[in-house]
C-alpha cells in the first residue's frame, strides 16, 4: 500500500514538472536553449525525487 501511494504521488508530481516545463516551449519568443535549463533541473529534480522514494533506505 504504502508503494502504490508513492507511485501515485511521485506520478502526479512527474507530470506537473513535464506539463510546466513543456509550457514553456509553446511561445514563439522562447527557443529551446532558453528551455534547457528548466529542462536539465527539471530533469534532476524527478530523478531526486525517484531516489529518495525507491532506494535511499536509510
Amino acid at each position: 500500500m504504502n508503494k502504490i501511494t508513492t507511485l501515485i504521488g511521485l506520478s502526479f508530481a512527474v507530470f506537473f514538472l513535464i506539463g510546466l516545463a513543456t509550457t514553456l516551449t509553446r511561445s514563439m519568443m522562447i527557443t529551446f536553449w532558453d528551455v534547457l535549463p528548466v529542462y536539465l533541473l527539471m530533469g534532476v529534480a524527478i530523478f531526486m525525487m525517484l531516489y529518495e522514494a525507491f532506494f535511499d533506505k536509510k
